[in-house]
């Protein structure tokens, strides 16, 4: 998939989330070769060493990295750009965004980005019990905007597979990398 950024975009993406623990690392040497990373450790003392070592992993495996909401951090270890939160003010260079409606497809698209995540889709374990867009709305959004969207929240392989027939392009998890 290929937008604004002149760098191709990866369709499997991992969404790091602190309570992964050490199983980070296995999740990354996990995803298919030339995946993308979204490195979301938001609040973490030891952000910087946690996106130094993601940014080692990701070049080894031939990894796209960006780096949630700091584009000062994503400059410093090297990272592709920046992954600007749903409602984030846009920083540096954003190549992908976190959006929950319409409009968020629009802020995204306005901050340049060229992919932005549709959550969640299904119900997922990072964010229990919170409103899910389900396949059909999804669709109807991500037909109804220009930027590339991706699908995330409870998505599989398997349900990533449906989800291109309702014109997802890309798709993210946390869970689906630690089994």
């Amino acid at each position: 998939m290929r937008r604004r950024h002149s760098q191709r975009l990866p369709e499997t993406w991992l969404f790091t989330d602190p309570r992964m623990g050490e199983a980070l690392w296995d999740a990354i040497r996990r995803l298919p070769r030339g995946s993308g990373i979204v490195l979301r450790h938001y609040n973490e003392a030891d952000r910087t060493a946690i996106a130094r070592r993601a940014a080692r992993l990701a070049r080894r495996y031939g990894h796209m990295l960006v780096v949630a909401g700091d584009s000062r951090l994503a400059r410093a270890v090297g990272a592709a750009g920046v992954h600007m939160p749903d409602g984030g003010r846009p920083t540096g260079d954003v190549i992908t965004a976190a959006s929950h409606d319409r409009a968020g497809l629009v802020r995204a698209r306005r901050a340049g980005a060229s992919l932005a995540f549709l959550s969640p889709v299904f119900p997922t374990a990072s964010h229990p019990g919170a409103r899910t867009l389900g396949p059909l709305r999804f669709g109807l959004m991500a037909r109804g905007t220009s930027i590339a969207v991706a699908a995330l929240g409870g998505i599989t392989p398997k349900r990533y597979a449906r989800m291109q027939a309702l014109a997802a392009q890309a798709w993210g998890a946390i869970d689906a990398w630690n089994k």
